[in-house]
């Protein structure tokens, strides 16, 4: 099958992946764009599980005040440059996810960061394991790893504190 500008141009807004890749991997699903996409996937969480030792000095703080000002959050999410984390895609990201901590009120980010004195500690409670409130198909993780693909960088959810008045 033919491989046409036109469906390079259509994945690479989709994935944000770039020219070549997109290419190789309609050519690999024969020209099916949503098996290119889970290539892609597939190829961008590889390579972010490489890059995860990488240090990620730069990043933002992120805020959330849910309506009727009882419940907020801060969320730190960090990368390894300054120029991903100024991009829209990472603003969003940290902004959904003081969201998913105000909603959610996880304990810990993920199991890494359990003391060892926790006891036990459910999947619920830890952030990266949790269900997207606005994606229950996906996971928090899920979310930090998408975008990692994407920038081609290691993301990663530093800290979080939850406040709710009455609590």
């Amino acid at each position: 099958m033919d491989i046409t500008a036109a469906m390079v141009k259509s994945l690479r807004e989709t994935t944000g992946a770039g020219i070549m890749d997109s290419k190789r991997a309609l050519e690999e699903a024969e020209g099916d764009e949503s098996r290119a996409i889970e290539l892609l996937r597939e190829k961008g969480l590889a390579s972010a599980a490489k890059r995860a030792g990488r240090a990620t000095s730069e990043g933002v703080i992120e805020s959330y005040i849910h309506s009727g000002n009882r419940v907020g959050a801060l969320v730190h999410l960090s990368s390894e440059t300054d120029f991903v984390a100024r991009t829209d895609e990472f603003s969003e990201l940290a902004k959904e996810l003081a969201m998913q901590v105000a909603a959610m009120n996880p304990r810990f980010v993920d199991r890494d960061s359990v003391p060892e004195d926790a006891g036990e500690v459910a999947n619920e409670e830890l952030l990266m394991e949790q269900a997207y409130i606005r994606d229950p198909g996906q996971t928090i993780g899920d979310l930090v790893k998408d975008l990692a693909a994407k920038t081609g960088e290691n993301v990663h959810v530093g800290r979080f504190v939850r406040y709710g008045l009455g609590e």
